[in-house]
């Protein structure tokens, strides 16, 4: 009795179609636990929808999208001793000493050079550029990577570095985080080819189509000052324990940091962690439309839900909706329909 992942397959595949007829150079990204739906299955999909080139996040993930029949783009840059398997990848370098020695240690490798944005994650320095142009020789220049940040105009910042790029070695320009409209202007305006790499506004873009389901395992009735749970807490109240599929190997309840800017959102941050300060926390799981509280922080592989005496008890074999965060969500089974 599982986490679903519920997915209306149809609207689904056709947000993927639409999305790719949008712009000719669309890079479908799988990477990490592939938006919820698992990098395996993402390269079928990928695959189905006949673009090229897939992303990955690493080099290990490199074995999970072998169904995919194109050339891979490892996102990760290159380091010396970084596994260099015999399908058809391209390599993210970023730094010149690296572009040297991948160029040393193999035969005309397929190389993207990633330029350091304002995101300042990976790249080598604007200044840098026309240094790395002058190693090209030893590589298959495949073009120049650059990885915006979510705020800001990403649009006039391609612009800007784009032209120093281009004329220090023409090439295509792999970009992140750009609308596809955006990427087909800034493509007839350089007249060069524009990759964009996507990930979650292509497979979590059609979210009506997608559902989180937990499947309730078990149902219990707690009477007031009853006990239950592995720190054996006290009910202040009759009700119902249910224990549901969905724990922390699921990545149910964990979270990253809130990216919180305004004082609202701020406002909120601080009350919720003051109500889990105080042991109570809320769950993802939805009964009777409304979300429950955890009767404690969940287990590996179940969450225990507490759900008051008014409020009428699901049967064991229901499924309950949950709101998850799917970048971060492990399901055991995926339901096509």
């Amino acid at each position: 009795m599982p986490l679903i992942l519920q997915v209306e397959a149809g609207p689904w595949r056709d947000h993927l179609k639409s999305y790719v007829g949008t712009h000719a150079g669309v890079v479908p990204v799988a990477k990490g636990n592939g938006y919820g739906f698992g990098t395996t299955v993402l390269a079928s999909e990928a695959a189905a929808l006949g673009v090229p080139t897939l992303a990955v996040g690493t080099y290990d993930e490199l074995s999970a999208v072998g169904a995919f029949p194109g050339e891979t783009l490892v996102l990760s840059p290159w380091r010396p001793g970084a596994a260099v398997t015999s399908r058809p990848v391209i390599h993210t370098v970023s730094r010149l000493r690296d572009l040297r020695e991948l160029a040393s240690e193999h035969d005309q490798p397929d190389v993207v050079v990633e330029v350091l944005t304002s995101m300042r994650r990976h790249g080598i320095d604007a200044g840098e550029v026309a240094d790395a142009a002058t190693l090209l020789d030893g590589v298959r220049f495949r073009g120049w990577a650059l990885h915006l940040p979510l705020a800001g105009d990403r649009l006039d910042e391609t612009g800007r570095l784009a032209g120093s790029l281009l004329a220090a070695a023409p090439g295509p320009l792999w970009v992140s985080h750009l609308d596809p409209r955006d990427a087909e202007a800034l493509a007839a305006e350089l007249s060069a080819e524009v990759h964009l790499r996507v990930g979650t506004a292509l497979w979590l873009g059609a979210r009506s189509a997608l559902r989180a389901k937990a499947t309730v395992l078990d149902v219990h009735q707690v009477p007031r000052g009853g006990s239950f749970g592995y720190r054996q807490r006290r009910a202040l109240r009759s009700g119902h324990l249910l224990v549901v599929a969905g724990g922390t190997a699921h990545g149910i309840a964990l979270e990253a940091p809130t990216p919180a800017a305004s004082l609202r959102q701020r406002a909120v941050a601080l009350a919720k962690g003051g109500l889990e300060a105080a042991g109570w926390a809320l769950s993802p799981f939805y009964v009777g439309g409304r979300q429950r509280w955890f009767a404690e922080p969940p287990h590996m592989q179940c969450s225990m839900i507490w759900l008051p005496s008014d409020v009428k008890a699901p049967a064991v074999g229901d499924e309950l909706d949950v709101d998850v965060r799917f970048t971060t969500t492990s399901f055991d089974q995926i339901r096509w329909t």
